[in-house]
């Protein structure tokens, strides 16, 4: 399997390639090969910082110790407590810490081991979470009694067009669209944010999900921030859909007055298919014959009230939002399971991470960083975020850099000015746009690639991060440098958001600066000053787990379901962790650790076991022991386990209420006790064999899976 460039003739047979018939080939993109850590987890904690533990409360994290407990080995996390308390927790039930983000940026109160006084807290968070939580169903109760409409499944039409694409899906593109259109599918009306880094393809997702509601009849509205980025959409969309009998037209200020008359006629009576505009689409003059669809895109740059108002449009329309830094609030919607999320992580073929720098103000480093690009052939964004003085910047660049094309941008300017300056930019007749952030949003010049923004500490992360994704676009390295004033002391926050955009520079760190942004901002504005108490009081992570646990609970009250439970305790007399020598960065120990604490099946196990041989060699000892844990664990679930521990040489299976063990199970067998709710295994007696009867108890009479059966041969090995 593989692709060519063009065919071959030999005698009288002639073989043409995609490429020749259709004008283009697909490319595919290089699937990233492990999944990425998220931010806010415990993979990227430093000593010093605060963390949540469920049953403990807020510690500091004082890093990890090596200790053995009993015939037992293991790697423990060390957190410090009030009156120098400390509690160690083992890196298998890593899952029980999660990072502390507050309500404010002040230091938690850290709690005190062995009092009533987290029990309380908790308790009085989780009533308040039940009660959120009915709160949040109530105003999306609409949304799920009235009936939506039910698309149809992809016709011909369909598949052709998605077929007509120049790049080959990724996985995470090929999953977000199948999530898209089974809920476009459904009677209950889509309401879907799609989180994905910049240029990780969401405006071809978007592009499919459109097409799919116009087969059916149904109308698309298209929001975007700037009337820039809706020329950019038009032609992209106009490009893919020419072939088809679909009517794309655009509502922004680039149009004259008898142009956008027009549009909204066409929207009246049905024959605009899909509209693209700003904010002039939610004006009361614009109407709609048959509104099926509404995509929100870059979703951070619209209020609460923007985006209410196209939902009043038509209480069953479908939305699909799509963001590369979701805001904190939908964020946390998305999280506590009110809203449905997709993240699409995989970077396109040949994205490389953007080269950062923060720096003062220098006239010096500016020059260089222009006439390096310029020499290359590319193009540079310089980001001067204030109208009244950007002429007099661009001068400045004008006389530091000679030899080059200036031209400015910005909101104010007349629409026909505005839209001949970005067209001769992206024409290349332009070498330096000075533009305020009205360039963040969607932009796709793949020639431009080298950002310089002025006065960063005064731009919030989300458009830092935003700005920093107009460049990179192409397989060219790319380059940002974020400046501040000469001499001038930033303030903690604003050391922090650069700190965190310097630092998040690997490809697909949308989700992560969103969580960082809530971290640095504070998750008290989320929900009003009654909220912010409570997420204070445990943290945002807890709380937000809280939240869900409610939601889940009210979707499961009257169905027959069981609530999920929490997974049990196991301690077993094995030597299992993972040895600094095989593993030897601490934060990717600690993401190891927490994507097994997580596990919910064992394909999950069987696929962190071959990344770890494909990327550390073959498991030591250890490491198949941690993994046989972990195993023992999914089962244990399964199976109904409350917990199994080891005290004195023997190991106690205790199962939960109303639940047994079959005893014919283990008849055979010495050194083995049998109760109604308990099982005791004399290690003393059934020797190493007892791993095998254990699961044999947690597994009925299924014998041990082929991966068992390799970690048990690379432990004799």
């Amino acid at each position: 399997q593989g692709s060519l460039a063009r065919g071959w003739a030999t005698g009288s047979t002639v073989l043409f390639s995609d490429t020749e018939i259709f004008g283009f080939s697909k490319i595919m993109r290089r699937a990233r090969g492990y999944p990425p850590r998220r931010a806010g987890t415990v993979s990227e904690l430093s000593v010093g910082d605060y963390v949540v533990h469920i049953e403990h409360g807020i510690a500091r994290f004082a890093g990890t110790r090596m200790m053995r407990v009993g015939d037992a080995e293991r790697e423990f996390l060390v957190l410090e407590y009030a009156a120098n308390d400390r509690l160690y927790v083992p890196g298998d039930q890593i899952d029980r810490i999660g990072r502390y983000v507050g309500s404010s940026a002040a230091p938690p109160t850290l709690s005190r081991l062995g009092t009533q006084e987290w029990i309380r807290a908790k308790r009085r968070v989780k009533e308040a979470a039940a009660e959120l939580a009915r709160d949040l169903r109530e105003l999306y109760a609409a949304r799920e009694v009235v009936p939506g409409f039910a698309f149809s499944r992809d016709s011909t039409w369909q598949e052709e067009m998605e077929a007509s694409f120049p790049y080959v899906e990724t996985p995470d593109q090929a999953r977000t669209v199948v999530e898209i259109k089974h809920d476009m599918e459904r009677t209950k009306p889509m309401d879907r944010l799609v989180c994905g880094d910049v240029g990780d393809g969401k405006t071809a997702v978007a592009l499919r999900a459109a097409f799919k509601a116009v087969q059916d009849g149904a109308q698309v509205a298209v929001l975007v921030p700037t009337t820039v980025l809706a020329q950019q959409h038009f032609s992209t969309f106009s490009e893919r859909l020419t072939a088809f009998p679909v009517n794309v037209a655009v509502l922004s200020r680039f149009r004259t007055a008898r142009e956008q008359d027009e549009v909204i006629a066409g929207l009246k009576r049905g024959t605009v298919d899909i509209v693209i505009g700003t904010h002039r689409l939610l004006q009361r003059d614009v109407s709609f014959k048959n509104l099926g669809l509404v995509i929100i895109d870059e979703e951070q740059r619209f209020g609460v009230v923007h985006k209410e108002h196209l939902k009043k449009l038509r209480r069953e329309v479908d939305v699909l939002t799509l963001t590369a830094t979701p805001i904190p609030r939908t964020l946390y919607m998305s999280l506590s399971g009110v809203r449905d999320m997709s993240t699409m992580e995989t970077p396109p073929e040949e994205r490389l991470p953007i080269k950062t720098t923060i720096s003062e103000y220098d006239e010096g480093l500016i020059r260089e960083a222009i006439l390096r690009e310029i020499e290359r052939g590319g193009q540079v964004f310089l980001v001067h975020n204030r109208v009244n003085s950007i002429r007099k910047v661009a001068s400045r660049v004008s006389e530091l850099v000679p030899e080059v094309e200036v031209a400015v941008a910005h909101g104010q300017m007349p629409e026909e000015q505005l839209e001949a300056v970005m067209l001769d930019f992206s024409e290349g007749k332009v070498d330096i746009l000075v533009a305020t952030t009205i360039i963040e949003s969607g932009l796709d010049i793949p020639n431009v690639n080298t950002l310089i923004v002025n006065d960063a500490d005064k731009l919030g992360l989300a458009q830092l991060y935003q700005l920093r994704g107009r460049v990179g676009r192409g397989s060219n390295r790319a380059y940002a440098c974020f400046l501040y004033g000469k001499g001038k002391r930033l303030t903690h926050q604003a050391r922090r958001r650069l700190q965190t955009i310097f630092e998040a520079t690997e490809l697909g760190a949308g989700f992560r600066i969103a969580m960082r942004d809530l971290e640095i901002r504070g998750a008290g504005n989320l929900l009003g000053a009654e909220q912010s108490g409570h997420i204070g009081a445990v943290g945002f992570d807890l709380y937000c787990r809280m939240l869900r646990e409610a939601v889940e609970e009210l979707r499961t009250a009257g169905t027959g379901r069981a609530p999920r439970r929490e997974p049990p305790t196991i301690d077993l007399p094995l030597k299992a962790y993972i040895p600094q020598r095989y593993i030897d960065d601490l934060d990717m120990r600690l993401d190891i650790y927490q994507r097994l604490a997580n596990l919910a099946m064992l394909e999950q196990l069987d696929e962190i076991y071959e990344e770890l041989v494909d990327r550390f060699g073959s498991p030591p000892e250890q490491v198949s022991n941690l993994l046989y844990v972990i195993r023992m664990k999914v089962l244990a679930v399964d199976a109904g386990v409350g917990s199994i521990s080891t005290e004195e040489g023997q190991i106690i299976i205790k199962m939960l209420a109303g639940q047994t063990l079959d005893r014919q199970l283990f008849e055979e067998f010495d050194g083995i006790k049998i109760g109604k709710t308990q099982l005791r295994l004399d290690v003393s007696v059934l020797g190493k064999g007892w791993e095998e009867i254990l699961e044999k108890a947690l597994q009925g009479k299924q014998h041990l899976g082929n991966n068992q059966q390799l970690y048990r041969e690379l432990d004799r090995q």
